[in-house]
C-alpha cells in the first residue's frame, strides 16, 4: 500500500505539472514569463484583463499574427532578472526573441529548447560564461544571432557552423578566445567578432568580411588583417623595414581593388536582377499583328480592335500601333513592353500581358475601363486595350524619365541632385497620396494596387511619382497572381495565402526603405540570391541602436533632415510588421507621411 501511495505522489509532483504546463495557454505562458522578470514595470499591459493580441491595447513587446504569438521584442526595457525558458516552450509558434540593451545576467539562457526559433537577439546585457560547444545544435532555423556587447568567454561554439540558413552572426565586444570555426554558410552575410581574444588563422570561407569583422583581436592573421600567419617569426622579423611596407601597401591596394570590385559586381548583378524591367538599349522592332479572332463575333468590323479607354492622348487605333516602329523596354513577369511612336508623333507604351486569363473579353473590358476612369496626379491611367484569348495589350502615355527604380539604383551621373533628401520625401509623399487614392477608388478589390514597388513607380518632369500596373488582381488568376504580383511577398501570403489591403501597405514599406537606404531590396527577386533584405538590416539597427548607419549617404544633408528621416524610418517599419493587424492603413500612413512633410516645409522649399 504504502508503495501504491509513494506512485501516487510521484503521479502528483512530477507527471500532473508536465501535464498542466502542456495545456498552458499563451496568456499564462507570458504571465510565467513576467513572474520571472525583475523591474518588470514596463510589462504593465502584461495582465488577464487585457487581450493579448488583436488590437491596440494588446501587450507590449508581443508580435502576433492571426492571434498567434509569433515574436517578442522586449529590448531596451530595463528588464533583469531570470529568463524562464519553460514558460517560452509554451509558445509553440515563437519565431523571435530580442531582449537586446535590458540588464540580464549569468549564463546564456536555455534558447536551444525553442527548436523553431529564427532569430534571437541578447546584445547589450551582461551575460558571461561559456556557451556550450553544441548550444546551436538543434536549431536549425536560426537565420540571426546577435550576442554582442555581453562578457562571454570561452571558444565561440562549434555548433554554428551547422546551421544552414544563417544570414547574421554578431559576437564582438566579448571575451570569446581560441580560434574561429570553420563556417561556412552561403546565406551569411553579416558576420563581427571584434573586440574579443581571438587567434590563429581567420578561415577561408570568413576572408570575404572585412577588417572590422575582426578588429580588436590582436592574435588573429590572414589577409584580412593584413597579418601573414607564419611560423617563422624571426624570418618575418628579418625583413627589411621597406620590404614590410612594400608588401602591406600591395596588399591593401590589392584589397582595396578586390572590394570595389566585388561591390561592382555584387551592384552590377542585383541590378541585371531587374534589368529586364528598368530598360534595355533600345532596339527597332514591330509590334506582332494581331488578328481577330472569329468568336469575337459581338466585336464586328465597324468596332475597332483597340479599346480607348480615355482620351487624354487623342483618339488612334491599332492602324496606327502597327505602322509604328518600337523600342522594347524591357520584360517582366506580366510580359514585354515597348515605347512605340505613332505618326502623330504621340509616344506610347504598349505592354504585352500574358498572364491576364482571369476574365473574359466583357469582364476585362469592364475592369480596363474602370481602370481608365482614375484620375489623380500620382496615378497614371491606361489609354487602350486590346484584348484576345492568349494575351493583351494595354497602352499607356509615355513617361521620359523612366522608373523610381533606375533613379534609386541605376546610372546617377546626372541625377544627383534628384536624390536629394527633400526629393525622396516629395515621391514617398506622392506615392502614398496614389495608393490611398486607388484604395478609395478600388475598395472592393482584395489588393487595390497590388504591384507597388519602384519598377513601377515611373517620375513626370518635376520627379513627381506617378503609379502603373495596379488593379491587376482580378484580372490575374491566383496561381500566377502568386508569381507576378508583388504584393503576394507579403508575409501573410507566404506563409498563409491570404492577402489584403495590408498586402498594399506592406509594399508601400518596403518601397520607403527602399528610399531611405538606397539598398535594392531581396524582397523583389522572385529567384536566386542578390539585393539587400531591408526588411532585416533595418530591425538589426535598430535593436542595435545604430538606425543613422541605414541611410543612403546621399541623403544626409543636415541635422535639421535627420528627424523625418527617423520618422519616415519608423512608419516603413510599421507598413513592414509582420502581423498585418499590426500595421496602419492606408490612410494613416498618408496621415503620417503628410505630417512629416508638414514640418519639413523649409527642408522641402
Amino acid at each position: 500500500m504504502a508503495n501504491v501511495r509513494h506512485l501516487f505522489l510521484l503521479l502528483l509532483f512530477f507527471i500532473l505539472p508536465l501535464v498542466t504546463t502542456a495545456s498552458m495557454t499563451e496568456m499564462e505562458a507570458l504571465l510565467l514569463l513576467k513572474k520571472s522578470l525583475t523591474n518588470a514595470q514596463s510589462l504593465n499591459s502584461w495582465h488577464p484583463g487585457s487581450p493579448v493580441c488583436g488590437d491596440k491595447r494588446s501587450w507590449v513587446g508581443v508580435i502576433c499574427f492571426n492571434n498567434v504569438i509569433r515574436g517578442l521584442r522586449l529590448g531596451r526595457m530595463g528588464l533583469s532578472g531570470e529568463i524562464n525558458v519553460d514558460a517560452l516552450v509554451n509558445l509553440p509558434k515563437l519565431r523571435s526573441i530580442s531582449i537586446a540593451n535590458n540588464s540580464f545576467s549569468g549564463q546564456i539562457p536555455s534558447f536551444n529548447r525553442l527548436h523553431a526559433l529564427k532569430a534571437i537577439y541578447l546584445s547589450g546585457n551582461k551575460f558571461s560564461g561559456e556557451i556550450p560547444p553544441d548550444f546551436f545544435s538543434n536549431m536549425n532555423s536560426l537565420k540571426k544571432i546577435w550576442l554582442s556587447r555581453n562578457s562571454f568567454s570561452g571558444m565561440i561554439p562549434t555548433s554554428l557552423a551547422n546551421l544552414k540558413n544563417l544570414i547574421e552572426l554578431h559576437l564582438d565586444d566579448n571575451g570569446f578566445s581560441g580560434t574561429i570555426p570553420h563556417i561556412d554558410q552561403p546565406k551569411l552575410k553579416s558576420f563581427n567578432v571584434s573586440n574579443n581574444a581571438l587567434f590563429g588563422e581567420i578561415p577561408t570561407s570568413l576572408k570575404r568580411f572585412g577588417k572590422s569583422s575582426f578588429a580588436g583581436n590582436e592574435g588573429l592573421c590572414g589577409d584580412s588583417m593584413d597579418k601573414k600567419c607564419n611560423s617563422n617569426n624571426g624570418n618575418a622579423q628579418g625583413m627589411s623595414k621597406v620590404a614590410v611596407v612594400s608588401v602591406v601597401l600591395v596588399v591593401v591596394i590589392c584589397m582595396v581593388g578586390l572590394v570595389l570590385t566585388s561591390r561592382s559586381k555584387q551592384r552590377e548583378r542585383e541590378f541585371d536582377e531587374f534589368s529586364r524591367e528598368i530598360g534595355e538599349e533600345a532596339i527597332e522592332v514591330h509590334l506582332p499583328e494581331m488578328k481577330k479572332e472569329s468568336s469575337h463575333t459581338k466585336r464586328a468590323s465597324t468596332v475597332p480592335q483597340l479599346i480607348l479607354v480615355n482620351e487624354k492622348k487623342g483618339v488612334f487605333g491599332m492602324p496606327d500601333l502597327m505602322k509604328a516602329a518600337a523600342e522594347v523596354l524591357g520584360n517582366g513577369g506580366l510580359g514585354s513592353s515597348y515605347k512605340a511612336v505613332m505618326g502623330n508623333g504621340v509616344a506610347v507604351v504598349v505592354k504585352r500581358m500574358r498572364e491576364m486569363n482571369r476574365m473574359g473579353d466583357d469582364g476585362f473590358e469592364v475592369e480596363m475601363r474602370r481602370l481608365g476612369r482614375l484620375r489623380h496626379p500620382n496615378v497614371l491611367p491606361p489609354l487602350a486595350f486590346h484584348f484576345r484569348k492568349e494575351e493583351k495589350l494595354l497602352v499607356y502615355e509615355y513617361i521620359p524619365r523612366g522608373s523610381l527604380l533606375y533613379l534609386l539604383h541605376g546610372d546617377r551621373g546626372q541625377s544627383d541632385k534628384a536624390l536629394s533628401w527633400s526629393t525622396r520625401l516629395r515621391i514617398i509623399q506622392g506615392i502614398a497620396r496614389g495608393v490611398a487614392y486607388i484604395h478609395t477608388q478600388l475598395a472592393s478589390f482584395d489588393l487595390p494596387h497590388g504591384n507597388l514597388k519602384s519598377s513601377n513607380v515611373l517620375l513626370g518632369p518635376d520627379l513627381e511619382p506617378l503609379l502603373i500596373d495596379y488593379g491587376y488582381s482580378p484580372l490575374v488568376a491566383p496561381q500566377q497572381a502568386s508569381r507576378v504580383l508583388f504584393a503576394y511577398k507579403a508575409p501573410e501570403s507566404i506563409q498563409y495565402h491570404h492577402v489584403s489591403h495590408k498586402s498594399d501597405v506592406y509594399c508601400l514599406g518596403i518601397l520607403i526603405l527602399e528610399i531611405l537606404t538606397g539598398k535594392f531590396p531581396s524582397q523583389y527577386l522572385t529567384y536566386g540570391n542578390g539585393g539587400t533584405d531591408v526588411v532585416q538590416m533595418v530591425e538589426s539597427a535598430i535593436s542595435e541602436q545604430r538606425e543613422p548607419d541605414v541611410y543612403d549617404p546621399e541623403i544626409l544633408e543636415s541635422g535639421k533632415s535627420h528627424e523625418s528621416m527617423e520618422r519616415c524610418l519608423w512608419l516603413g517599419v510599421a507598413c513592414t510588421e509582420l502581423n498585418p493587424e499590426r500595421r496602419p492603413d492606408i490612410r494613416e500612413a498618408v496621415r503620417q507621411i503628410e505630417e512629416i512633410v508638414a514640418k519639413c516645409e523649409d527642408l522641402l522649399s
